[in-house]
């Protein structure tokens, strides 16, 4: 992981090297970021329980209606806040992200006040899983050996925790998941990898679902 001044130069840190060539570039969509990231379903479902919770208790309390769904007024505006400004981070993730997939690594691009990237040559990957979502986007989760350490931290939201806590680096919330795994699944195919076996795209039956 790395930072770099300037903007990016067509999503990329740098121009790409004589050889190696751009095969596919993509960013995340917000509204799914917004969903499965952030989880605004679930917090609009939070603040809807306490909104209910607070007019239901004011309601028992023998309080007039309009007293008691004057009640709800604070928690519904602090929702719509929430949800609002989740949103708002989502869309500026995904104006600042871009996925690359070249002949011969995979390259991160990211953040807006502070750029960062990380490039992942094809030799340090050991398998790339598929997940799908409900809104046809989906992510593809990249698996490295366990001498690479990454920040979580740092990488959010492009990143999960795999294998006994790892980072792993994920391409979030993409559009045609499954093309831009065939795309990389081909690339790790014209490949060599010294001592390792060749990347394997796949959607394991725990991870492959509709969310």
């Amino acid at each position: 992981m790395s930072r770099f001044k300037g903007k990016p130069i067509g999503g990329l840190p740098a121009r790409l090297p004589e050889g190696e060539t751009l095969l596919w570039q993509g960013a995340p969509e917000w509204r799914s970021i917004a969903r499965y990231a952030f989880r605004i379903r679930l917090a609009g479902a939070y603040f809807a329980g306490l909104v209910a919770l607070r007019v239901g208790a004011s309601l028992l309390a023998g309080d007039p209606v309009h007293l008691a769904l004057g009640t709800g007024v604070t928690g519904t505006i602090l929702g719509t806040v929430a949800i609002a400004m989740f949103c708002a981070l989502s869309w500026l993730i995904a104006r600042t992200t871009t996925y690359s997939i070249t002949t011969k690594r995979i390259v991160i691009t990211y953040g807006a006040a502070l750029p960062k990237s990380v490039n992942l040559p094809f030799s340090r990957l050991e398998a790339a899983d598929v997940q799908t979502n409900a809104d046809n986007t989906g992510n593809i989760r990249l698996r490295l050996p366990a001498e690479v350490r990454l920040s979580y931290l740092l990488l959010w939201p492009h990143v999960n925790s795999g294998k006994n806590g790892r980072a792993e680096p994920v391409l979030r919330a993409i559009a045609a998941p499954r093309e831009a795994a065939n795309i990389l699944a081909a690339a790790i195919g014209g490949t060599h990898i010294a001592e390792q076996a060749p990347l394997q795209t796949r959607e394991p039956a725990l991870q492959a679902h509709a969310a």
